[in-house]
């Protein structure tokens, strides 16, 4: 009995299938356009996350003063 043969390379994954497919349909500058884009998404949200906890913070130190 044979052991069954070994990939050489590894399956590509599913954000790696994504990025191939767009450099096909897209030029270069609408790529980095879109990546800039949900960066800035992304930036925004850990914003605005930071903000509700300093205001959380903001909240429990001026109810616990008199």
């Amino acid at each position: 009995m044979q052991a069954a043969p070994v990939r050489a390379t590894a399956i590509p994954s599913f954000t790696t299938a994504l990025r191939a497919v767009e450099s096909l349909l897209m030029s270069s500058g609408q790529r980095t356009a879109r990546r800039n884009a949900w960066t800035s998404v992304l930036e925004d949200r850990r914003r605005a996350k930071d903000r509700v906890e300093a205001q959380r913070v903001l909240d429990q130190v001026t109810s616990v003063r008199p």
